[in-house]
């Protein structure tokens, strides 16, 4: 009976390591992660897991409409070295710090038509839409960005 059972047993390991390298495939990925149009409609944005530290979200453009008179590089950014990178690309949304699902705060938000950046949330209101707001002391604007569709 033992015999019989050897084979079972030295498999039990490797069929661990496969349950739990495929773990993360079956967890459900965050309401604000995905795919996101400004609500200009001129640019998509990613938000997804930091690069740096996956327990933090990040949003990069990766998309723009590119409509006459709007700018294609990051003209306005206050670094000079940056004003000629492509504005796709750019980190928009960086370092924001799960507060419950689909809500991350505490990190910051770049607005590239103005080049400031500011003290940033993100809300999932429904599957398809993402409140994205940027603060400054008590002063707060949001915009209402919708999920893109592939």
């Amino acid at each position: 009976m033992i015999h019989a059972l050897k084979p079972v047993i030295r498999a039990l390991p490797l069929a661990a390591v496969l349950t739990l390298a495929a773990a993360p495939a079956f967890a459900e990925a965050d309401p604000a992660f995905g795919e996101w149009l400004t609500e200009d409609g001129l640019a998509k944005v990613a938000v997804a897991p930091c690069p740096q530290d996956p327990s933090l979200a990040c949003g990069a453009v990766t998309w723009l409409k590119d409509p006459v008179g709007h700018p294609t590089r990051d003209v306005n950014n206050p670094d000079r070295a940056l004003r000629g990178r492509p504005l796709v690309g750019v980190q928009v949304v960086r370092d924001m710090k799960l507060q419950a699902p689909g809500r991350w705060a505490g990190g910051k938000v770049y607005d590239a038509e103005t080049g400031k950046t500011y003290d940033g949330k993100l809300r999932a209101v429904s599957r398809n839409r993402l409140q994205v707001q940027g603060c400054v002391l008590m002063i707060c604007q949001s915009q209402a960005w919708t999920r893109a569709n592939d």
